[in-house]
């Protein structure tokens, strides 16, 4: 997960999902006035599939279509944790309480009857739509680092947990590096705190550069400690990005007169790529990552080290039980 996926589009999007061709018509030609993006489905399964491709900000749902009705997609929804929180709004022909009261214990947030009053509906998808973007906004501010504006210790952990559950059920590569800018306590020490969070907000902001896939996550970790969660992404590819990531950092040119490795602030990465089974564990490939870290510092810093690497054979070798 990417934490840019979280930000709002500039136009929310709304999907309408309605089996008889003239209600959605009707939506269309009245609702493309509004500053939202439309889009539309004639079948439940149809509508669940976009919603899952898609992501829309709020979902318009007939209860009666023939198949998979209304009722089925709002459960199906509500039942995935990345659509959960799409606000379902029910149109409804039915004025039975007792199939309105289902929906709504369902999960959907509103219901407007059919025949509907178009002011009504568009004053009700807006409110939603409002709230909807509050929430998002809330989010974001809840998975943010405060000061770097990257990912947080919070977002790092669930994607984590669900990349890995991810790269399990389809036997993918997941790799994970970690980053420690070299000496950073001796940079506070020498250049004051506020030049030290200036360089922890360059330090992450070209860290951000080197990742370009929607999965793909930054995140601080702690102090001066970042991490990467890299999903299906193989040890050469990972290699590949954490030596980007080294530059990109060096290439900063922030000077560090107090850096052993460089005359610039360097970072040390440790990196550890696994396919999950049932053998493996989470905490593990990160405590890889993080012994890697270590490794890479006590080589004299400004490197990466990580699978097959000839530090961190020789090391695992001299750890080794006699």
């Amino acid at each position: 997960m990417n934490l840019k996926a979280m930000i709002p589009r500039q136009a929310p999007l709304v999907l309408v999902v309605d089996d008889v061709p003239a209600n959605l018509d009707v939506l269309v030609e009245h609702l493309h006035r509004e500053d939202i993006e439309l889009t539309v489905a004639l079948t439940g399964e149809e509508g669940l599939a976009l919603a899952q491709s898609l992501r829309p900000d709020l979902i318009l749902l007939d209860v009666m279509m023939p198949g998979m009705d209304g009722f089925e997609v709002c459960r199906r929804l509500k039942a995935d944790p990345e659509l959960a929180d799409i606000p379902v709004l029910f149109l409804t022909a039915a004025h039975d309480e007792v199939e309105i009261e289902r929906g709504l214990a369902l999960g959907a947030v509103d219901y407007v009857s059919k025949p509907f009053s178009l002011p009504i509906l568009k004053a009700r998808m807006n409110n939603h739509l409002a709230l909807k973007r509050k929430s998002d906004q809330l989010a974001q501010l809840a998975c943010t680092d405060g000061l770097t504006q990257v990912a947080n210790r919070r977002l790092f952990d669930n994607t984590y947990e669900s990349e890995w559950l991810r790269a399990q059920r389809h036997a993918q590569s997941l790799s994970l590096i970690v980053v420690d800018v070299d000496h950073f306590k001796r940079f506070n020490d020498r250049y004051g705190h506020a030049e030290g969070d200036r360089c922890l907000t360059r330090v992450a902001g070209a860290l951000c550069t080197c990742i370009h896939r929607p999965g793909d996550l930054v995140a601080r970790y702690g102090g001066e400690e970042f991490v990467a969660v890299l999903p299906d992404t193989g040890i050469a590819a990972a290699r590949a990005i954490g030596e980007k990531m080294r530059a990109a950092v060096a290439g900063l040119a922030i000077e560090h007169a107090d850096n052993s490795a460089c005359p610039v602030v360097s970072v040390s990465l440790g990196l550890a790529t696994v396919i999950p089974d049932a053998s493996a564990t989470p905490a593990a490939l990160l405590a890889t990552a993080d012994r890697r870290l270590y490794q890479a510092k006590a080589a004299g810093r400004n490197r990466i080290v990580g699978d097959g690497d000839a530090q961190d054979a020789g090391l695992r070798a001299q750890a080794a039980p006699r």
